[in-house]
């Protein structure tokens, strides 16, 4: 069935990894099963999608410049166009009987490209949303999500793992548990207001100015743990077992052991292969260590994009100086509750 409507528009949250990045990534989660905790935060992946009566599709992908129009039918996956037309495919494949239609899509992300903050996902987040309003799909949550991880992971190739399609889709805090057979249970966490506030005080995040390739780490990750390398897959149980810690940690408002886990957690992480951190990054961790923060560790697989510090809330102005003057982008952080969402409009 069609909506009435031509015209919608999408955003999905992105994401900070709190704990037990990794984890998610096959094979350790199908052998081993993965657990992470993240939240959401006020940056978007946004998409519209027009259907036109044309007999093209055209995709503006609005933050880097591109447009490309093709005919419409299975559309080529390349370049800056790969998520779009990845998604595309994939409904009139999958729900549409093989029928293609005229559209125009456009897509924006409130990040630099390699953020780290799980951008990408977002995004195909938001494109596959689009498409379920505008043709009344039964799709909920996790079939979303579910259907975001095949795109980006099946259909298109790109090396990943599992976490950010479902943060997106679900926003807010969640625990979320991987297991095999693509079985994932998310875990909404009932966190009291006054311990977010004081949660949404206390991060400051920093754009290390490197956009980072996440599939370089990500393979070298993927390599380890398929010749079962026995220190990548300690650190990965240290991962998961951090990810536990944390989420009983963040309930009860101990904000001492979140910091102690994030560190430890950061330790971990950069013994699970080499390309995570580099001697900018180390030097901004080292930078905010010196002003004032408790913690710190990058966000997503590392080797660039942004890092994240949880800090005391009156030393941000002295950290936000000291990183800039390091070279990194500081900047705070508003936590959202809420996931994809997709409307009808005018505009």
């Amino acid at each position: 069935m069609m909506s009435k409507h031509k015209n919608f528009r999408s955003r999905a949250p992105l994401r900070l990894g709190l704990a037990g990045g990794g984890t998610d990534l096959s094979p350790y989660s199908d052998t081993h099963g993965g657990a992470v905790l993240n939240i959401t935060i006020d940056r978007f992946a946004h998409a519209s999608l027009r259907l036109t009566e044309k007999s093209e599709v055209k995709i503006d992908v609005l933050d880097m410049g591109a447009s490309a129009t093709h005919p419409m039918g299975h559309l080529p996956t390349d370049g800056p166009f790969a998520l779009a037309a990845g998604v595309y495919n994939y409904v009139v494949e999958r729900y549409l009987a093989g029928r293609p239609f005229g559209a125009e899509i456009a897509t924006t992300i409130d990040a630099p490209p390699g953020s780290g903050l799980g951008a990408s996902s977002a995004l195909t987040v938001a494109l596959l949303d689009s498409f379920r309003a505008a043709f009344e799909l039964p799709l909920g949550e996790y079939d979303v999500a579910h259907g975001a991880f095949e795109i980006e992971r099946v259909d298109l190739g790109l090396a990943g793992g599992k976490q950010d399609q479902y943060a997106a889709s679900f926003g807010g805090v969640n625990f979320i548990e991987f297991l095999a057979d693509d079985r994932v249970i998310v875990n909404p966490l009932r966190i009291s207001d006054t311990i977010l506030y004081d949660l949404q005080s206390s991060i400051v995040i920093c754009f290390s100015g490197q956009s980072r390739a996440s599939e370089t780490v990500i393979r070298e990750q993927v390599s380890a743990m398929s010749r079962n390398d026995a220190q990548v897959i300690e650190n990965l149980h240290k991962l998961k077992r951090d990810a536990h810690d944390m989420k009983l940690a963040l309930s009860r408002g101990d904000f001492s052991s979140l910091a102690r886990l994030l560190n430890e957690s950061w330790k971990a992480k950069k013994a699970t292969a080499s390309s995570v951190t580099n001697s900018h990054i180390d030097n901004l961790w080292s930078v905010a260590h010196n002003n004032g923060a408790f913690a710190g560790k990058v966000s997503g697989a590392g080797g660039g994009g942004f890092v994240m510090f949880l800090v005391d809330p009156d030393s941000r102005p002295r950290i936000f100086k000291a990183l800039a003057e390091a070279g990194g982008v500081p900047a705070d952080v508003n936590l959202t509750k809420d996931g994809v969402v997709s409307w009808p409009t005018s505009i």
